[in-house]
């Protein structure tokens, strides 16, 4: 046990931890030649396009130094926001992390966010700057950043160029040198963490777990201690590139168990493993449960499709814990999904995923953040969706989530990124100058506002330099309204949206001018309307498709053309109570994407 050393690589997006795997799978001879390629450990296609790590993936390495071998369990970590949840069951699974700051860069927000959660665990940090082979490198004054920020020495900090391999001998060494050993008891009853899981339609759920205490051995009956559930070990093994079977897993390995559990719902994320004939007192605390944060409908096309689309979230689920969902049904979509999402990159990705990896084509609501309401009658119930609303007669007051916001920025984009937080309803906390041309900025905001578009809106007015993280800080009273979307007096409760007063004017004007565009003609008047209750705010028509009806009437007396068009209008009047307005999925599409 003393020469296993487990860790993981934390980061903010785009600051070189995939390239850095690689460079230590090179180093230790883990792949061969053949198996070589730029970000081996992202295996989705998803995450290959978008340059992004989606899912932690963990792979074993051995390495021999001074003739001693060692096993280093790496788990490769994501750097968004939107994926912290993948990034906090990573630090649970281990004893040191290295802390990567693109030297180009300097420390941004999720660097700070990560930072925090690895000390928490009381994680050993591993400081690296990366990228310094590159022109723009400023390394002497990251070195100092990360030296305030974690009040490390100067020569703690290792200097490598993942893309060329400088100094990652380096890094080899210190993770020997300054991570420690896994603590615990080969002789204990079993105490295993799971920390991931992935669902194979020939072997059933295969889970990802941490040894903490004992010995699991092929063949074990073995039980899952939070759901009570038990299963035999058909087969237990570490990860490599492809799955390597083992007879045995001793105290700090890191391994897979399979054991043909056929349903997903047998399975969670944190839950604990144990012998059935030993059973330990208690299963692992520190895993925290997740906290969606946006809440969305999903739909299938075809409504022939709902069980499939259940099928496959849950197995989604298995392999994302941090996706949560629960049926419901729209009466203009039909029965579906309302899920959470942890934010709108997420939401994104799972939509993709369902598409690829499950041929499921989905239809997605308008997302929106879980509200508190309060009535008259003193009763007190989480809204997830506008449509749950009760009658405003009812509601004496509605709270919604509010979240501290840090933005890092350059000092010459801080008057935009004031702007606007401030437009977006935010109350500026604090400034605090990281150095003499970086500054953190602390904002109170609430949830929604940041749903739609705002880390885009930041990204361009402070192009592409500043950095943005938030957490939840619990809620705070509001003014908001229920803004309904009718269609010839039909309301569309895809369409609805709780929103701030203030702005619910203008999104209503907007929301029916885009709808106005998207929706085809018929054979009728469309009158597209936003309405706050009884009160019609804002209106916009789709005029009928018309034939020329007096075409045929040349000369003659006018009276003949009007008998026609009266006998048109009667129609399109009869029309119009029995035609149904057909809303394109474009149009769903539109008002999620719209700058509101």
């Amino acid at each position: 046990m003393k020469n296993i050393r487990n860790f993981c690589i934390i980061a903010h997006i785009d600051h070189g931890k995939s390239t850095l795997a690689d460079r230590l799978l090179e180093m230790t001879n883990t792949l061969t030649q053949r198996e070589q390629q730029a970000q081996v450990l992202d295996n989705m296609d998803l995450e290959r396009e978008k340059g992004i790590t989606i899912k932690s993936h963990a792979i074993q390495m051995n390495y021999v130094r001074d003739g001693q071998a060692y096993t280093l369990n790496l788990i490769d970590t994501p750097g968004h926001v939107d994926f912290s949840y993948e990034v906090s069951r990573a630090i649970a699974s281990c004893e040191g992390a290295l802390l990567i700051v693109d030297a180009t860069q300097g420390i941004q927000a999720q660097t700070i966010s990560n930072l925090y959660l690895a000390m928490e665990h009381d994680l050993e940090i591993i400081p690296i700057i990366n990228k310094i082979d590159m022109q723009a490198a400023m390394v002497d004054e990251v070195k100092d950043q990360i030296v305030d920020m974690l009040g490390c020495k100067r020569d703690e900090i290792i200097p490598v160029s993942a893309r060329t391999g400088q100094g990652v001998d380096a890094v080899l060494d210190a993770i020997i040198d300054r991570i420690p050993a896994p603590t615990g008891d080969d002789n204990a009853p079993l105490q295993a963490l799971i920390f991931d899981s992935v669902f194979n339609s020939f072997r059933g759920v295969i889970a990802y777990f941490r040894v903490f205490n004992g010995t699991i051995k092929k063949g074990d009956v073995v039980k899952f201690v939070n759901m009570g559930s038990e299963y035999t070990a058909d087969e237990i093994g570490v990860l490599k590139l492809k799955y390597m079977p083992q007879n045995e897993l001793r105290c700090g390995d890191v391994g897979y168990i399979m054991s043909g559990i056929k349903s997903s719902v047998d399975v969670k994320v944190g839950d604990t493993i144990t012998h059935v004939n030993k059973p330990c007192d208690e299963g692992i605390a520190g895993f925290e449960e997740v906290k969606p944060m946006v809440f969305a409908g999903i739909y299938p096309v075809d409504s022939n499709q709902y069980e499939d689309l259940r099928a496959s979230l849950e197995k989604l689920q298995l392999n994302d814990a941090s996706l949560t969902f629960e049926p419901e049904s729209s009466l203009a979509l039909g029965f579906g999904f309302r899920c959470g999402f942890l934010g709108l990159l997420h939401m994104e990705i799972i939509q993709e995923r369902l598409y690829r990896e499950f041929g499921m084509d989905v239809i997605a609501t308008v997302p929106n953040v879980s509200y508190k309401v309060y009535t008259t009658k003193g009763e007190v119930f989480d809204v997830h969706n506008p449509s749950g609303l009760p009658e405003p007669t009812l509601i004496d007051y509605i709270e919604e989530p509010y979240i501290k916001a840090e933005v890092i920025t350059k000092t010459e984009y801080l008057g935009n990124v004031m702007k606007l937080c401030i437009d977006k309803r935010g109350t500026l906390l604090n400034q605090t100058f990281i150095t003499t041309d970086r500054v953190e900025v602390n904002f109170s905001m609430p949830l929604a506002e940041i749903v739609f578009d705002f880390y885009d809106k930041l990204k361009s007015i402070s192009r592409g330099y500043a950095s943005f993280d938030y957490h939840p800080t619990g809620y705070e009273r509001s003014s908001l309204a229920k803004l309904d979307i009718l269609l010839n007096g039909e309301p569309v409760d895809a369409l609805s949206a709780l929103i701030f007063k203030d702005h619910a004017y203008d999104f209503g004007r907007k929301i029916c001018e885009k709808l106005k565009e998207l929706i085809p003609r018929h054979q009728f008047d469309i009158a597209i309307q936003a309405a706050i209750g009884a009160k019609i705010i804002a209106r916009e028509t789709v005029k009928a498709v018309r034939k020329d009806v007096t075409a045929k009437c040349y000369g003659g007396d006018i009276s003949r053309k009007r008998k026609l068009l009266e006998k048109q209008k009667e129609g399109k009047k009869r029309m119009r109570q029995v035609g149904s307005v057909e809303v394109p999925q474009s149009a769903f599409l539109a008002v999620l994407k719209m700058d509101n």
